[in-house]
């Protein structure tokens, strides 16, 4: 790994933050979405040179990703991606501004923390354990460098790294090699360290151990002996926290020492009663059973996995440079390649390794060339690397689907959006015949579908794929999960291009409201949320609403993510738009001015971008009754665009039809009339002669006709026009 690494052609790597045993920890920016994350990069796979073993470690990765892909809760580290890069596992997450309880510990000199902030760390965390436990995940390394307090106080538990769904322990313990549940010795379960049975309430032993140390200062077995803490947690009952500090409640000591019971049994079996009971303060009787504290008898002995395990540093991470000890797992923003089918096939395929090693680099290649904004070579590399892969591997190959799904990605952002739906739609249907009509990455492929239908103006059966595949993400992952959520986004912005204001203003309401509780209120999902019903608010004529959500969104944008962040002017732009139409044109140029010198600076003078802003301020200075100005403003938008876009271009085209509006506020109509026709020329030639740009292009000739007194002319169009129009509308009046 190196420092501005591209990762999958998307992620950069800018700072790393922490290393451990199996690989690093960066500071990365998500190049697609411009925002910030942290990619653990694992790196199993190099010292193993037996295939088998190798897929075995890859599927182990791609079985965790289903397990994190399952989690959706303030308290729990939200995932966003996962792949497989040069050999190099990564998975993608949220970058959590605070600190972990390690962290805490250390700045605070080792002393216990404020008893307030204790419970209120209990209560968090016990509610988040409660929802995994609930999924059926347990945690199984919970300790302090796990846990991290943000900034705002939330307090999230990290690295579901070696989670397991309770049925796959088995599988879990076969790969470890030791045949024993992995773990950090000071926070550790008496099961755990036998080598038996791991459900929740190991979890709930490990939180009774982190809120003993964070109560007192220190873990319940403070030996420096690994030996030693291992035999105290399986043998010895631990000191009650109020002997080592006697202004804890009393309700608190009873809870903590109930957590540390050495039999399960004796445990609370469930994390959210317990969650409750902290945040209540309530007095519950906890039995705490004594055990026996004589180390054990020549005749016992540990596990032989122990012996020379060393406890270092008691509770020091590195917050998010806290490796797991195995990799952890994420959603599919694209299509992860898989080595093989897995459970499915199981094996690969007599295939010379050598041609698979070298299809992989030309991968790899196909990658970079994307990260580079070549899509079009992106395109054609992945298109070839698919066709040898099929006939090496099969047509339905997970590398060959990979592949496939890296072709239509590229062919998307190269303009090729027809060819792009072809190839999503033949892909969902041959990965669904593989993975099930299910599977994340399937879901994600006819999510890609419906994008393109939209791009292609196609939004009623892009609404129907939507619709489809939210109600299958929602039965799957969970109406909570990001995936869902972002799938219910673009759900409500098809239903905005339907015309379905209501429906479309509702349903984005609902996915900001829900991706405010899951991912937070400042989160970039979010705030795209919150955009989205601005924008159908606007459409709605709802401008004073619109406004008061661009505004917030803009100053939180620039809080979050700076003030020269794309989404950040993105939304001072949409702030100017809408004073615009509320008639407050002097505010809105003002707003305008100052956003074309950021733009300008950041983006450069002949960015699209900047040019629209520029077009906005040419608008408004119209609006003012500066037609004079508004003219040369149109006419160096229009020039620079028609060099930068091409003269066919919509941008060029609203350019064009601006200057033409300007020439007649001046009443130089003739000028006027010369460039509202070559505007409608070019929309006849690309949308056709009924589209309604091409129509409304007609109605603007015919008012010109009409100010020149070629009144039979301009009556002669305006007929044609209508005439179209009634046989376009659906009940054809």
């Amino acid at each position: 790994m190196g420092e501005n690494r591209l990762i999958q052609g998307r992620y950069r790597l800018l700072d790393l933050l922490g290393r451990g045993g199996m690989g690093e920890v960066w500071r990365a920016r998500d190049e697609s979405l411009g925002r910030h994350v942290a990619v653990k990069c694992f790196e199993p796979l190099g010292p193993y040179r037996d295939p088998s073993l190798t897929r075995v470690l890859r599927e182990r990765f791609r079985r965790e990703a289903r397990v994190a892909a399952a989690l959706s809760h303030r308290g729990v580290t939200v995932v966003h991606d996962f792949g497989e890069s040069d050999g190099v596992l990564f998975l993608v997450m949220e970058l959590l501004e605070g600190r972990d309880l390690s962290r805490l510990l250390e700045d605070n000199k080792g002393h216990p923390l404020p008893v307030d902030d204790v419970l209120d760390i209990a209560a968090q965390i016990a509610a988040a354990l409660a929802y995994t436990h609930q999924q059926g995940v347990i945690h199984r390394d919970l300790k302090p460098a796990n846990i991290l307090r943000t900034t705002d106080g939330t307090v999230k538990i990290c690295d579901f790294g070696i989670a397991r769904l309770g049925h796959d322990i088995g599988f879990t313990t076969r790969l470890t090699g030791t045949g024993v549940a992995l773990g950090t010795p000071h926070y550790m379960s008496p099961e755990q360290i036998v080598g038996g049975e791991v459900d929740q309430r190991s979890d709930l032993y490990s939180l009774g151990c982190v809120l003993y140390e964070i109560a007192t200062g220190a873990p319940p077995f403070d030996l420096e002996d690994a030996w030693a803490v291992l035999i105290g947690h399986r043998d010895t009952p631990p000191r009650p926290p109020r002997e080592r500090r006697p202004e804890l409640p009393g309700h608190l000591d009873e809870i903590i020492l109930g957590l540390l019971a050495k039999d399960p049994e004796e445990r609370p079996c469930d994390a959210g009663d317990l969650a409750r009971r902290i945040r209540e303060g309530r007095a519950t009787a906890v039995s705490v059973k004594a055990v026996g504290s004589a180390l054990p008898d020549a005749g016992v002995r540990l596990p032989s996995w122990t012996r020379g395990m060393t406890t270092g540093h008691k509770a020091l991470g590195l917050g998010l440079g806290a490796l797991p000890p195995d990799p952890g797992a994420a959603l599919t923003g694209r299509w992860a390649t898989a080595p093989a089918v897995g459970a499915a096939v199981g094996v690969l395929p007599a295939v010379p390794l050598e041609a698979l090693a070298a299809l992989a680099a030309r991968h790899r290649e196909g990658v970079r060339l994307a990260g580079l904004g070549r899509w079009a070579e992106a395109g054609e590399a992945h298109r070839a690397v698919a066709a040898e892969r099929a006939e090496l591997l099969g047509p339905d190959h997970p590398e060959t689907l990979a592949s496939r799904y890296e072709t239509a990605f590229a062919l998307v952002r190269a303009g090729r959006v027809a060819e792009a739906l072809a190839a999503y739609t033949d892909l969902a249907e041959a990965g669904a015949r593989v993975l099930g009509a299910d599977h994340p990455d399937i879901l994600a492929a006819r999510q890609e579908t419906a994008y393109a239908l939209g791009r292609l103006g196609r939004h009623f059966e892009a609404h129907q794929v939507y619709a489809e595949v939210l109600a299958a993400r929602v039965r799957v992952m969970g109406p909570d999960h990001p995936d869902t959520l972002r799938c219910r986004h673009n759900l409500a912005c098809t239903l905005g291009r339907l015309g379905r204001l209501e429906d479309a203003c509702r349903m984005a309401q609902e996915a900001s409201a829900a991706r405010a509780r899951v991912l937070g209120p400042d989160h970039p999902d979010t705030l795209v949320s919150r955009c989205e019903v601005a924008y159908v608010q606007g459409q709605s004529g709802r401008w004073e609403e619109a406004l008061g959500i661009y505004h917030e969104v803009a100053g939180t944008r620039a809080r979050v993510l700076g003030a020269d962040h794309p989404d950040t002017l993105a939304a001072r732009y949409e702030t100017a738009l809408s004073l615009g139409r509320l008639g407050r044109s002097a505010d809105a140029l003002r707003l305008y001015r100052e956003l074309i010198v950021d733009r300008t600076r950041v983006q450069g003078p002949t960015d699209p971008d900047t040019l629209r802003a520029r077009h906005g301020l040419g608008v408004n200075l119209g609006r003012l009754g500066r037609w004079e100005d508004a003219l040369a403003e149109a006419r160096d938008v229009c020039l620079l665009r028609e060099q930068t876009l091409g003269p066919a271009h919509p941008d060029t085209l609203v350019s064009r039809r601006e200057v033409a509006v300007a020439l007649g506020w001046l009443g130089r109509w003739s000028e006027a009339l010369i460039e509202y026709r070559r505007v409608t020329a070019t929309r006849e030639q690309i949308l056709g002669p009924d589209h309604p740009d091409t129509l409304s292009g007609r109605s603007d000739e015919a008012h010109c006709l009409e100010r020149l007194g070629r009144r039979t002319e301009a009556g002669e169009l305006y007929r044609r026009v209508a005439v179209i129009r009634r046989r376009a509308a659906p009940d054809g009046t």
